[in-house]
C-alpha cells in the first residue's frame, strides 16, 4: 500500500513491530469496520472509539461529559485512559482491532 515504509520501533502489548502503521492502513481499518456483518461489542466499541480518538485528535482536550450522559462519559473515560499514548502507537491497536473484528465477526 505504502510506497515506502518507514522503520522503527513501536512498542504494542509487549510485542515490537518494525513497521509504522500508514495513514492509508489506517483510513481503510476506519472504513472497513463499518462494514462488519455484526456490530461488535460495546466493550470493543469503545476500544475502536478511543485509539481512532487518540490517533486523529492526541490526547483528550474536552471536559468530561456530564452525569447524565452516561455514553458520552463511557467514551471519554476510555479515551482519557490513553493519555500519553502516542498518535502512532493508537493508529497500529486500532489496524489490529479492527483485523480482529473482521475476522471475528466478518464483512
Amino acid at each position: 500500500m505504502e510506497a515506502v515504509a518507514e522503520r522503527l520501533e513501536v512498542r504494542s502489548r509487549g510485542r515490537v513491530s518494525g513497521v509504522r502503521p500508514g495513514r492509508a492502513e489506517f483510513d481503510k481499518a476506519a472504513e472497513d469496520v463499518k462494514h462488519l456483518k455484526t456490530k461488535p461489542a460495546d466493550d470493543e466499541m469503545l476500544f475502536i472509539y478511543s485509539r481512532y480518538k487518540q490517533a486523529t485528535v492526541g490526547d483528550v482536550n474536552t471536559e468530561r461529559p456530564g452525569m447524565l450522559d452516561l455514553k458520552g462519559k463511557a467514551k471519554w473515560d476510555a479515551w482519557n485512559e490513553l493519555k500519553g499514548t502516542s498518535k502512532e502507537d493508537a493508529m497500529k491497536a486500532y489496524i489490529n482491532k479492527v483485523e480482529e473484528l473482521k475476522k471475528k465477526y466478518g464483512m
